[in-house]
């Protein structure tokens, strides 16, 4: 079994955005196509708790070079007051022939790189053929930064987060991943909303706060992390998924939509569906949120990438973790 460490994973991702891009729409459209199993994620709670959780995320993804396995991934929101990620997660692939695990690595960064590679693919996607120059951004971590290194093209940028600290901090980060950025704090998340065409929420909210009143017309919202939009925000919006049934669960704010309605009649497409031209969104000027659950998939898919780059490199550390034949 190789083990692909920290560091290996870091220096594996590092430059590699555009392949990460082509695994992502390629990934979304043998989902679409039924080329994956994903099971629905296993949240695991704690008693007394309703910040911290623990989600696995089981898949398979086929095509010429299948792979199965599983993320384990950690949210902890206090960890940020610590000076830690928020997040943390371990990936394994299993062996397609022997069921066994062949790689064992450090998931954090693969589970950043492929949320924040979704996000640009739905940018790219819903924008339009121009160049995404503008973004807004509310919640200023590691996954809004993410997002800005797959969409080189920005030029002005709009943060807001509730420590202004922090929102200075990721301004400065900003600049160094992409010089020349104009960048600007915005007072309140209502200003933010209304500062740019594509606005991306990366937040630890459990429940929704925030409106689209004051939008643009047309405004692209990347809803990553699922809980910051009221219902009736949701409601009176195009909506785009990555999987119907993943993301109407958990009090997402979609899950929350279709239980005030009693129907799923809101959401109008898949990326997926985009992608490979099965579906299509109505005309008009509402915003479009793209609210993706995450799907395992994507995970396993960029998880396979490293593995397979770190065997080309001689990286990683092999250990033999079970028992050999006689």
């Amino acid at each position: 079994m190789l083990v692909i460490r920290h560091d290996e994973v870091r220096d594996i991702l590092h430059g590699a955005e555009d392949a990460v891009l082509d695994l992502v729409r390629d990934t979304y459209r043998e989902h679409d196509a039924g080329e994956t199993v994903v099971p629905h994620s296993t949240f695991l709670r704690f008693p007394g708790e309703s910040a911290n959780r623990i989600i696995g995320l089981p898949a398979f993804v086929g095509g010429d070079q299948p792979v199965a396995g599983i993320k384990w991934v950690a949210s902890f929101p206090g960890n940020l007051g610590k000076g830690l990620p928020r997040a943390s997660a371990t990936i394994v692939l299993n062996s397609m022939d022997t069921g066994r695990p062949v790689a064992f690595m450090e998931g954090a960064q693969i589970s950043a790189a492929r949320t924040a590679a979704s996000a640009a693919v739905a940018a790219r996607t819903l924008t339009g053929p121009d160049p995404v120059r503008s973004i807004a951004v509310i919640g200023c971590g590691l996954i809004n930064l993410e997002v800005l290194r797959f969409l080189p093209d920005v030029t002005e940028l709009t943060l807001f987060d509730l420590s202004r600290e922090r929102a200075e901090e990721f301004g400065e980060r900003a600049r160094a991943l992409l010089p020349g950025l104009g960048v600007r704090v915005a007072a309140t998340a209502a200003e933010a909303v209304a500062a740019a065409g594509v606005v991306s929420l990366a937040t630890t909210a459990v429940e929704p706060h925030l409106t689209l009143d004051g939008a643009r017309p047309g405004t692209v919202v990347l809803h990553l992390s699922l809980r910051d939009l009221t219902p009736e925000t949701v409601l009176a919006a195009r909506n785009v998924v990555d999987d119907v049934d993943h993301v109407l669960r958990e009090r997402t704010s979609p899950h929350l939509a279709e239980q005030a309605t009693g129907d799923r009649a809101f959401v109008h497409a898949t990326l997926g569906g985009l992608l490979r031209g099965t579906a299509t969104l109505p005309g008009g000027d509402s915003p479009i949120i793209f609210s993706p659950f995450g799907l395992g998939a994507l995970d396993l898919a960029l998880a396979r990438y490293v593995f397979q780059q770190a065997v080309a490199r001689g990286s990683g550390l092999a250990v033999e973790a079970f028992q050999q034949p006689a």
